[in-house]
């Protein structure tokens, strides 16, 4: 039989699998859910090309907060405007693809049907859980070198690494008044992987602490419908066990908690309110899981575990606020079918452009350049 079977299919049929393709992948990723096109969305997606001299460029915008203390009565106003200042965050991009390559004859339409919803099932697969393990390790300030789980990554031909993206350049440490550290003695510190404690483990002290240090450093939250303003905190699974067992975390579930199977302490959610923080475990969170335990000579060492001698398993944790993360989502997939070997293989590839950026901004309230709206936590599990 001829290859017919796997004909290419028409433009429209390419733009409708496409968009198919890609309601899959957003539905499975899960940053996706924190994703909106405001400045008021957690994950702020850039869908469109700024024109500039420089250029077609993905460009989120943030506004400081005006600082002057206005003119009283009747005084003039004229003449003593506040300059509005803006930060122009230009996000770079680039394009990540993967292909499946079904091997043998396939003798009937059928079975083309369903290698092709096959294939966009297990390509959306990929591309979500690649955009999430991206997402996680910018907003960490963790090199796309390392694995989510510690590990380094296997160094591949160039253009075959994570590492390679474009945007992989952009990704910087947490700024000073941004990297946090749960001490179990000394509670909130400054963030240190070398100084993390295997005591040194997620609790509701450690929530309410941060969530009042966030707002004393000035990250702005989601506003709710209410208008009251609502901060997300990304755990690995482990730490978000480490908290269903912190006995303030029960004493208040128990004591303040819905009664019954839709209980925290029964539920199993994956998601949970503490004082009014949404807690969300996720297993792309930044942890040590995977890494090397060395020694003293290996702390702070890249692939290694955390602590003094490089042997104790932490995780980063980060408290987000609006404007966390700037993701670029330009254009539609690019879907390519294609045979081989005379007709008797056939493969499906997509490409998708995109880009991924922590904004920062000049702050006018500590004199220094901080990460806009994320502080990341350094915990022990």
């Amino acid at each position: 039989m001829a290859n017919t079977n796997f004909s290419a299919l028409t433009s429209e049929q390419l733009t409708i699998w496409s968009r198919d393709f890609w309601r899959v992948a957003r539905n499975m990723s899960f940053i996706n859910q924190f994703a909106g096109s405001g400045s008021n969305a957690m994950v702020q997606r850039i869908s469109e090309l700024t024109q500039s001299e420089k250029g077609a460029r993905a460009v989120l915008t943030l506004l400081a907060d005006m600082t002057g203390d206005g003119i009283v009565g009747d005084n003039t106003l004229e003449g003593n405007e506040e300059t509005l200042r803006a930060y122009d965050i230009v996000v770079q991009l680039d394009q990540l693809r993967f292909a499946n390559r079904l091997s043998g004859r396939l003798a009937d339409q059928k079975s083309v049907v369903n290698f092709r919803e096959n294939s966009r099932d297990a390509l959306a697969y990929a591309m979500a859980d690649r955009i999430d393990q991206l997402a996680f390790l910018t907003l960490s300030g963790i090199s796309y070198t390392i694995k989510n789980s510690g590990a380094l990554r296997p160094v591949l031909s160039s253009g075959q690494n994570l590492g390679d993206m474009a945007f992989g350049s952009d990704v910087t440490a947490p700024t000073s008044n941004r990297h946090r550290r749960w001490d179990a003695t000394s509670k909130l510190v400054a963030g240190d992987v070398t100084a993390v404690a295997a005591a040194d483990t997620i609790t509701y002290e450690c929530i309410v602490a941060l969530k009042a240090y966030a707002k004393d450093n000035y990250i702005r939250g989601v506003r709710g419908a209410g208008g009251d303003e609502v901060y997300h905190l990304f755990v690995s699974p482990q730490v978000m066990a480490d908290l269903k067992l912190d006995s303030d975390f029960l004493a208040n579930v128990r004591n303040a908690g819905v009664r019954g199977p839709s209980s925290s302490l029964f539920s199993g959610s994956s998601s949970l309110m503490v004082d009014g923080v949404m807690v969300h475990e996720f297993r792309h969170v930044f942890n040590t899981e995977n890494a090397t335990t060395g020694t003293s000579s290996n702390a702070g060492s890249a692939g290694y575990k955390w602590g003094a001698d490089a042997d104790v398993n932490g995780s980063a944790c980060l408290f987000c606020g609006a404007q966390a993360l700037a993701m670029a989502d330009i254009g539609l997939p690019q879907i390519v079918e294609d045979t081989f070997d005379y007709g008797n293989q056939n493969g499906i590839s997509i490409g998708k452009i995109f880009g991924l950026k922590k904004p920062k901004f000049n702050s006018d309230y500590n004199s220094g350049v901080e990460d806009f709206g994320v502080i990341r936590l350094d915990v022990a599990y």
